[in-house]
């Protein structure tokens, strides 16, 4: 959540240093970004279908586990107890 509200911030930010140098904002309408969101959604579409004909529930829990992540810009969190490489010890 930290993240988000710093990125927020130093968004409002830029935005009073374009308003103060008279610059429009490059950033695209919000008809764009809601397209954005609706290709996001759309792809979590398909896991979503393949998962209900094979006759495999959709429950809640699977959806945030699975779809929530991609949608929300949120990493997913991984089945498998392997570190990341960065923590991992050479030997």
């Amino acid at each position: 959540m930290k993240l988000y509200l710093v990125s927020l911030a130093v968004g409002v930010l830029v935005g009073v240093i374009y308003a103060l140098l008279d610059v429009k904002s490059p950033a695209p309408p919000v008809v764009a970004l809601l397209g954005l969101l609706g290709i996001l959604i759309g792809e979590q579409a398909v896991p979503v279908a393949k998962r209900a004909l094979s006759g495999q529930p959709v429950t809640l829990s699977w959806f945030m586990s699975e779809c929530a992540p991609p949608i929300l810009g949120a990493p997913r969190k991984s089945s498998t107890s392997v570190p990341p490489p960065e923590t991992r010890n050479p030997s």
